[in-house]
């Protein structure tokens, strides 16, 4: 029988790139928090040994693929993101979930400074300052993905 503890980190990207890719409205769309950086965060920080660069470069290559953007754009971003979170997951792990928050804004902000900064130099996109709401976005999910995330852990006993 397959155990489905052994495929959940998959099994929450898979579901977090479902996410970033479902069709919303315009106007929604324009907020739409980066769920794999989300979840790829709290798999970084809460199991390091499972969830690495890695990953994240192999999360980046999908997303690139399901997006339709140059190939390597989101991967470059997110390993990086990662990267970051994943050097001082120690320290970070001490923090409360709102002052993590403010962390995964800070990191959400850099991934998407990266990203521009890849398709500038790839193709002719203009910077707007919409660009930026997912930033917040991300950061007012993040309490409940956390909280949500470490009950599916704690109740599969994921280590």
């Amino acid at each position: 029988m397959i155990k489905v503890r052994h495929y959940t980190i998959a099994i929450t990207l898979l579901i977090a790139m479902v996410f970033q890719i479902i069709p919303v409205p315009v106007q929604v769309d324009l907020y739409r928090p980066d769920w794999v950086l989300i979840v790829l965060s709290y798999w970084v920080m809460a199991l390091p040994h499972r969830a690495n660069v890695g990953v994240a470069f192999t999360s980046g290559l999908a997303l690139d693929i399901l997006l339709g953007t140059a190939m390597g754009v989101h991967s470059f971003a997110l390993s990086i993101s990662i990267y970051v979170l994943a050097a001082n997951y120690q320290r970070l792990r001490n923090y409360s979930v709102w002052q993590q928050a403010v962390i995964i804004g800070v990191v959400s902000a850099l991934y998407h400074s990266l990203l521009f900064w890849l398709l500038r130099l790839l193709t002719d996109v203009t910077f707007r300052f919409e660009e930026l709401w997912p930033v917040l976005t991300s950061m007012a999910l993040w309490p409940w993905i956390f909280w949500l995330l470490r009950k599916v852990r704690r109740q599969l006993r994921i280590t």
